[in-house]
């Protein structure tokens, strides 16, 4: 049977060939989160600026100013 010091050699090498396949793709999640993390940060941060207005005309459902559907079979 295998001593204690034999099955920490094997795990050692079992994680040493994940870290090698996984690691690339575990790093590149991490920057990708670490950035989405400051960009919230610095959102809540900030104050962020009053909504606005803006005036536009009212058009009534079928009136003939209102854009005609474009598409294949009108013409």
């Amino acid at each position: 049977m295998f001593g204690l010091s034999e099955l920490a050699i094997i795990l050692i090498v079992v994680i040493a060939v994940i870290a090698v396949k996984k690691g690339p793709e575990l790093v590149r999640s991490a920057g990708r989160s670490t950035r989405i993390l400051k960009a919230e940060a610095r959102a809540a941060r900030d104050p962020q600026p009053a909504p606005q207005v803006i005036q536009g005309e009212v058009v009534e459902p079928g009136s003939p100013t209102e854009p005609r559907p474009q598409g294949p079979g009108t013409a």
